[in-house]
């Protein structure tokens, strides 16, 4: 079945940080121009807000924070990585390309790790966090007609569950959603 139309995010342009090539693969059929680019390349200071400008106006921010990125080293380190990167392109594309008060919403999504993730102490605490950034982000730059959320994938969530709900987000429909939490996989049978 398919849930997304074809064209849904043609013309818009999505900064994918340590995404993986499902998602980008997603991104590209609905129309979307999408800009790889590793956390660590641009983790020092003020590397991200230039690669940012020189990219010119981003519509969106997509930043894989353990869903599959995160595999090497705790989701903790990555989160600390991130973090800098998000700013960045804050700064360098999204802040600047959406004027204050009003114009097109930008928007910045966080995928946290898969609950449990295998055992891993630090999964919980890290989507925690990322839900508080998402939140906090929400409100801080919405004087900037930027939207944050946060997905938390369940432990059986699929890799294209997750880019579906990624693709909407980004789309016009995602404009109404911000400082949100999405879980997914959390349904259970209550008979």
């Amino acid at each position: 079945m398919k849930l997304l139309r074809g064209d849904l995010l043609r013309g818009c342009s999505i900064a994918l940080v340590d995404g993986a090539a499902g998602l980008r693969s997603l991104l590209e059929s609905l129309g979307a121009l999408v800009l790889d680019v590793a956390a660590r390349e641009l983790g020092e200071d003020g590397v991200a807000e230039e690669w940012a400008r020189e990219r010119g106006q981003l519509d969106a921010l997509v930043c894989d924070i353990g869903f599959t990125a995160g595999g090497d080293g705790s989701r903790l380190e990555a989160l600390d990585r991130a973090w800098p990167v998000i700013q960045g392109v804050a700064a360098g594309s999204l802040i600047p390309s959406g004027p204050p008060g009003g114009g097109a919403t930008r928007k910045v999504v966080l995928l946290g790790p898969r609950a449990g993730d295998g055992g891993s102490v630090d999964a919980e605490p890290a989507r925690a966090a990322l839900e508080n950034l998402a939140r906090t982000l929400s409100i801080e730059w919405a004087r900037y007609s930027i939207v944050a959320t946060m997905i938390a994938p369940g432990a059986g969530t699929t890799a294209d569950e997750v880019a579906t709900l990624v693709a909407f987000l980004c789309s016009p429909a995602g404009h109404y959603y911000s400082g949100c939490r999405f879980t997914l996989g959390a349904v259970t049978d209550r008979r």
